[in-house]
């Protein structure tokens, strides 16, 4: 049983582990877009949502956090230029994992791990009403003979 363990150890040693996840957060930075298997892609999001939430910050203690795990200067100063500032008024969620299906290969799951466009997903949330639905009327159906129009004398 797995009680109270964290993580997955995807099949690699600890340090080859963390070593693919550092690179994995980095070409999600740089590409904005990866593709790998459903484990990995889990096992990224924290710690993109991290580097995100550290790039908002901005200051330079968040700088030196980011580079001991994104080990690219120009990755880096992408995040805090060009990638934070788009999330600012955005509080989490800044990545999506859509599953694309399995890999021909090995019959892997494999899915795309995406940071979200933040112009295009700010939708404003409608309050649906509750309560009966309307129906439209239908016109009676006339079986009957009309009846002919009378006319005064």
């Amino acid at each position: 049983m797995r009680h109270r363990i964290a993580g997955r150890k995807l099949g690699r040693t600890t340090s080859h582990r963390w070593a693919m996840l550092r690179n994995l957060v980095t070409s999600l930075l740089e590409h904005e877009k990866v593709k790998t298997t459903d484990a990995k892609a889990k096992e990224l999001r924290p710690l993109a949502e991290k580097m995100i939430g550290l790039g908002k910050r901005g200051d330079l203690h968040a700088r030196r956090q980011v580079l001991t795990l994104v080990r690219n200067a120009e990755v880096v100063r992408k995040l805090f230029d060009t990638i934070s500032p788009r999330y600012q008024s955005r509080n989490g969620g800044y990545t999506r994992i859509v599953k694309l299906g399995f890999r021909s290969g090995d019959g892997a799951p494999v899915s795309i791990v995406e940071l979200v466009a933040e112009g295009k997903e700010a939708k404003s949330l409608k309050k649906r009403r509750v309560g009966k639905r309307r129906r439209k009327e239908k016109e009676p159906t006339e079986t009957a003979k009309p009846e002919a129009p009378v006319s005064k004398p």
